[in-house]
């Protein structure tokens, strides 16, 4: 039957810390979301020494109590960083049609106005040791059509035995763990790799490997597009477009093309029977395999 998540983190953490010192790394981070914090295990991977841990922690009541009770001057603006750098001059943002659909048929929009960091020490019921917390308080803005109709807040909290990095670095840090958390989506519904109908354990990891196969070479497929020449800026968006697709669109668009297969004395030739937006970027990554590959 179904079981949760996290049964049975700890012991493969404990699992893949062992395969990564082997493998000869010499700091090790682990995290995770509210469902893996494990506290019970804290203080163990703390005094193995090469082990860092960034947690989310649920928002229990003492710990709201906690954040309410600091002083206003322990709080600072959280500024997210810029998804991508601009090299010339920032774009005016585009009308936000979806905003002017809710305020049109009066749905209720609860909308961000600001975010702000602070951190406190704390000890887990379960833990001898006290670990640094960071609390992210949102600040939100609950409206109806054009009407508002009051303030709200919630607050996150992550836990970290990382004394050294500002309270800012912690949250983005926990925050990137979203694209190994989308890596795992794809893999259960995009290539279905975690969807093996096959007998043991052992016929499962090579299923799974094989279907893995699938978004490897998705992967490959955008690094391996050249971004030099005249449109190179538009190359290079392509590129990064085509490596964060989703792997049903990238199918779509690469794969599942109509295609007539013609022979003609020593020619095959293949006429493509329909036309997409990513067929230019198709013919450019045929053109880059046919060169010899060099490591």
């Amino acid at each position: 039957g179904n079981r949760p998540s996290h049964e049975g983190a700890a012991e493969y953490l404990d699992k893949s810390i062992t395969i990564c010192r082997r493998a000869g790394f010499l700091k090790i981070k682990l995290r995770g979301d509210t469902d893996f914090t494990q506290t019970a295990y804290l203080d163990d991977w703390d005094d193995q020494g090469d082990v860092t841990f960034v947690f989310g922690i649920d928002a229990m009541p003492n710990l709201y109590k906690k954040a309410e009770n600091m002083p206003k001057t322990a709080w600072k603006q959280l500024r997210r960083r810029s998804r991508q750098e601009v090299k010339t001059r920032p774009r005016a943002r585009p009308t936000n049609v979806k905003e002017q659909v809710v305020k049109e048929r009066e749905f209720t929009n609860v909308r961000l106005v600001k975010e702000y960091v602070a951190e406190f020490k704390y000890s887990p019921a379960l833990c001898k040791k006290t670990y640094r917390v960071v609390v992210v308080r949102k600040d939100l803005e609950v409206t109806q059509g054009q009407k508002k109709l009051f303030d709200d807040s919630k607050c996150f909290f992550y836990i970290t035995n990382d004394w050294e990095v500002s309270a800012e670095e912690i949250v983005f840090d926990a925050n990137d763990r979203c694209n190994q958390e989308n890596l795992i989506g794809q893999h259960k519904s995009g290539v279905r790799s975690l969807t093996a109908p096959v007998d043991s354990l052992l016929s499962h990891w090579a299923y799974m490997v094989m279907a893995g196969l699938a978004w490897s070479m998705k992967a490959w497929s955008a690094l391996l597009l050249p971004e030099a020449g005249h449109w190179k800026e538009r190359r290079r968006t392509e590129k990064q477009t085509l490596l964060r697709m989703d792997f049903v669109t990238f199918r779509n668009a690469m794969i599942n093309m109509p295609a007539q297969i013609v022979r003609r004395g020593r020619r095959i030739v293949v006429r493509l029977l329909s036309w997409n937006r990513w067929q230019p970027v198709f013919f450019r990554l045929l053109d880059q395999l046919r060169l010899p590959l060099r490591c």
